[in-house]
């Protein structure tokens, strides 16, 4: 079934698929339902915390982005540890690594915050490391056969495009990732299925699509094609400068897309579809359709976050 009907409400409410479960990000709290190893499905509720909760900062268009995409990388590594806690048996029961209980003795019981933000740190700087500093380099190489700034700024962005579809398809191959792939697709299928004024159960959630136009694949793809855009506007004179500017202009590129992002996943105009084509593809390879208890879980996760006036929740 396509995304949305002609009296579809698209909202703000989000999530992310887990180990065996489902993450849902709703206008005040954050719910995260897993599959227990007995078939159990357990449900985690706190209130919507974070950077973009505190500061006004965060709700300026075109700065919110950057730091709503680190909030949700912090929100997405609790959220996945936590499923895998629930899921793996004895994990809780593990003697903790060196390197565990040297953060316990020095932060106490900070030790487990420090290590999440670490998470968080090392992930975001191996991504622009592998994504947006990569690319630069490698073509760097290419000034000796020409200096035209058109011409290695386009390659540059067929080499971060190459990288990046190259990632999915690897990652899309892993037969760990089918069913963290099949919880994507029925976070996509009932996240529609509420959007589009239908009851929530398994019947009415299974025939909506897996491909969401405010999937984070999306988001991702269109980070790549506006920092093409964004970083042409610098020469390459000076590899360091080159490199210096990607890092400065990180945060515009990571603004524009999630504001392209976010008014795709509101609009039903045909050139806002086209527009979206790509990444809704891209999708294909990180979502795959989901049983019926997946979907079932997906649900739960998503009946926990949603408020009774719905008007909270629209965009």
């Amino acid at each position: 079934m396509g995304k949305y009907s002609q009296s579809a409400r698209p909202t703000s409410i989000g999530g992310q698929a887990l180990i065996e479960g489902v993450m849902m990000r709703g206008p005040r709290e954050v719910a995260i339902a897993v599959r227990k190893p007995d078939n159990e499905i357990t449900i985690k509720k706190e209130p919507v915390s974070g950077i973009t909760t505190k500061f006004k900062l965060a709700r300026i268009p075109f700065l919110r982005g950057g730091i709503a995409l680190i909030d949700s990388m912090i929100l997405g590594v609790k959220s996945l540890t936590y499923s895998a806690e629930i899921v793996e048996e004895g994990f809780k029961d593990e003697e903790p690594d060196k390197f565990e209980k040297f953060l316990q003795k020095v932060f106490k019981d900070k030790a487990n915050d420090v290590m999440l933000y670490t998470s968080v740190f090392l992930a975001l700087m191996m991504s622009v490391g592998i994504f947006i500093l990569g690319p630069t380099f490698l073509v760097s190489a290419l000034r000796r056969v020409t200096e035209s700034r058109i011409i290695l700024n386009l390659i540059e962005g067929v080499v971060r495009l190459s990288i990046f579809v190259g990632y999915i398809l690897l990652v899309s191959r892993l037969e760990d990732m089918r069913r963290v792939f099949q919880y994507h697709g029925a976070e996509h299928k009932a996240i529609y299925c509420y959007e589009n004024g239908e009851e929530l159960t398994v019947e009415n959630t299974r025939k909506y699509t897996t491909l969401h136009p405010r999937c984070g694949t999306s988001f991702l793809f269109i980070v790549m094609m506006v920092s093409m855009i964004v970083f042409s506007m610098v020469s390459w004179s000076n590899l360091l400068i080159r490199v210096v500017s990607r890092l400065a202009l990180l945060p515009l590129v990571a603004g524009i897309s999630y504001e392209i992002t976010r008014f795709a996943g509101r609009s039903k105009s045909p050139i806002v579809a086209i527009v979206s084509y790509p990444g809704l593809m891209m999708q294909k390879l990180t979502t795959i359709e989901p049983d019926d208890s997946q979907i079932e879980v997906a649900i739960e996760a998503l009946k926990n976050v949603l408020v009774e006036n719905k008007e909270e929740a629209d965009w």
